[in-house]
């Protein structure tokens, strides 16, 4: 669903964010992307769902080349960063809509999705209210919300359990698993390792803006915890 091919990124000063980066992530997986902070995680995010350009590489989406056909793309994804950055003027449901208009999801459907996720994230009483009254957890809920409706093909997240209160996070765990049943990839980086290793299939480290470890979570952490092999690896200089 997702290829990243030797994807490098530079910001100031020559200096790479991402260095020759590549990454597979199947249809129908969990894939965890786990580093420290500044490590080219949300870098190599953005890129993928193009929010940055990039000097190097190429990236796939379902066969397409994000180059080439950008609109297609991101037609087939839903991203979800880890500070959502929302209308404040609307409220909760002007958003929704809004989002749901853009995607051109009928009526019938975007009721029904609307109503089922506010219900599993206990946010229907607030979607009357105005953005600027949310509290962060809140607003994270509600970009959740935003890109579940649609039923990507892709799922994309950047440290998703920030903010979430622990029924939420175990929500966006099971709904994760139910999404991957019918065939979608989930691509998500999180600090939180026990998550990780609980939940995805594929996981790639990465420090310094390459990758240092990747494969299944039985290739990657052996018998060692994934905080052990992670630990072991970042420390390794």
């Amino acid at each position: 669903m997702l290829e990243i091919r030797n994807l490098s990124k530079s910001y100031s000063k020559g200096k790479k964010a991402v260095d020759n980066v590549t990454l597979k992530i199947n249809d129908g997986e969990v894939f965890g992307f786990i580093g420290h902070n500044g490590a080219g995680k949300t870098t190599t995010i953005k890129c993928a769902v193009g929010i940055l350009d990039f000097e190097e590489g190429e990236i796939l989406i379902n066969g397409k080349s994000l180059r080439e056909d950008p609109i297609g793309c991101k037609q087939q994804l839903a991203y979800i960063p880890d500070n959502p950055d929302l209308y404040e003027q609307m409220t909760g449901v002007q958003f929704l809509n809004f989002i749901c208009d853009i995607y051109n999801i009928s009526v019938e459907q975007r009721n029904q999705e609307i109503n089922k996720y506010a219900d599993i994230f206990e946010i229907k009483k607030n979607l009357g209210d105005t953005i600027s009254t949310y509290s962060h957890g809140m607003k994270q809920k509600l970009t959740l919300i935003s890109a579940l409706v649609r039923k990507p093909k892709l799922l994309v997240l950047d440290e998703p359990f920030v903010g979430l209160d622990p029924k939420a996070a175990h929500s966006v765990k099971e709904i994760m698993k139910e999404m991957c049943d019918f065939g979608t990839s989930v691509f998500f980086s999180t600090h939180v390792l026990e998550v990780a290793e609980k939940l995805c299939d594929h996981i790639a480290i990465i420090k310094d803006g390459k990758i240092v470890a990747y494969g299944t979570m039985d290739e990657v952490k052996g018998n060692s915890s994934l905080e052990d092999v992670f630990l072991e690896l970042v420390n390794n200089e």
